[in-house]
């Protein structure tokens, strides 16, 4: 099962307290407190691995290491161990205590998310010309502490978006290596799928349905993973009884969750073109033509219609990604 949000408390690690010494050699006295170490960091990094957030579910605290504390022989405490914790790409990093959002969009790369604390000062910080025996010191200050909301959206070349069941996972299984459950029922897809084409990343994003941005059916946990897909391919079926209406509902939905991906490239591709005739599907391209979309039309038994299929997604990739 694919975990794409999870609530997370981070723990920078606690610096280590300064030291009160002196030095015990004759003709060599004086103060030789160490400081403490800083306390170790807490760093987000990116991973292509879909199921990084997986880990997180029953794990919701982390804490990185604390600094230890200062020496005598003027000799500093060693710093906490930094902690590292890897999120996919495409994962948004909501603090819930600053309000700051951080993307993570390159794997390999880290972002810091809390803060290790400063080790106190020991006393030979403190010496001076009046003050040759301080006996002062500094405790380690506490390291920062956050709360995370982390939300995958994921990165896609292409994302398959339509109404349940109109053969969305089954393209993306004849297309790609993916191994997609399906079923002539609705919502058989629980969770966002992907597969590859030669380097184009294909998604399968869950039957949407009327009222999906106000959370009805999968609701609002799918339309977040649409922001960051490059191309849309509008799925419909040439079972349905009304083409239009059938566009018009996910357009709707799309724009009632965010304006923004209603400007996305769409291409209108009409599915389960083996149950229909070609006055049918004629008729069908010139009822959806009106909104002036590129339309495609496939069946998963026409293996011309699917090659043509495939060129087509490497086609809008290239374009894309130049």
């Amino acid at each position: 099962m694919l975990t794409d949000e999870v609530k997370i408390k981070v723990c920078a690690g606690r610096g280590g307290d300064g030291m009160v010494a002196f030095n015990k050699t004759k003709m060599s006295l004086g103060p030789t407190g160490g400081a403490g170490g800083m306390g170790g960091n807490v760093y987000f990094q990116g991973v292509s691995n879909l199921s990084a957030l997986n880990k997180y579910r029953n794990k919701p605290n982390h804490y990185a290491g604390n600094g230890k504390n200062g020496k005598a022989n003027n000799s500093d405490g060693r710093a906490g161990e930094d902690i590292v914790l890897t999120v996919p790409i495409g994962s948004v990093l909501h603090n819930l205590d600053t309000g700051e959002d951080i993307d993570i969009v390159e794997p390999g790369k880290s972002v810091l998310a809390a803060k290790g604390g400063w080790g106190g000062r020991g006393n030979f910080s403190f010496r001076s010309p009046v003050n040759t025996t301080p006996e002062e010191f500094e405790e380690g200050r506490p390291g920062e502490e956050f709360e995370f909301q982390i939300e995958l959206r994921l990165i896609a070349d292409i994302g398959l978006i339509g109404l349940p069941n109109v053969g969305k996972s089954s393209l993306l299984n004849e297309l790609t290596k993916a191994d997609v459950k399906v079923a002539n029922y609705e919502f058989t897809t629980l969770e966002p799928n992907l597969g590859a084409l030669d380097g184009v990343i294909i998604a399968d994003i869950p039957g949407l349905i009327k009222g999906a941005s106000s959370g009805k059916g999968l609701g609002m946990k799918f339309l977040k993973h649409i922001k960051r897909t490059k191309v849309l391919i509008h799925c419909i079926s040439l079972e349905s009884d009304d083409l239009v209406r059938d566009y018009e509902t996910i357009r709707q939905e799309l724009g009632e969750y965010d304006k923004s991906l209603l400007e996305k490239n769409e291409i209108i591709l009409l599915t389960k073109a083996d149950l229909a005739d070609k006055k049918q599907i004629d008729e069908a391209i010139r009822n959806i033509s009106c909104f002036g979309r590129e339309i495609l039309v496939v069946s998963m038994h026409d293996w011309d219609a699917l090659r043509e299929l495939r060129l087509k997604f490497k086609e809008l990739s290239e374009k894309n990604r130049a």
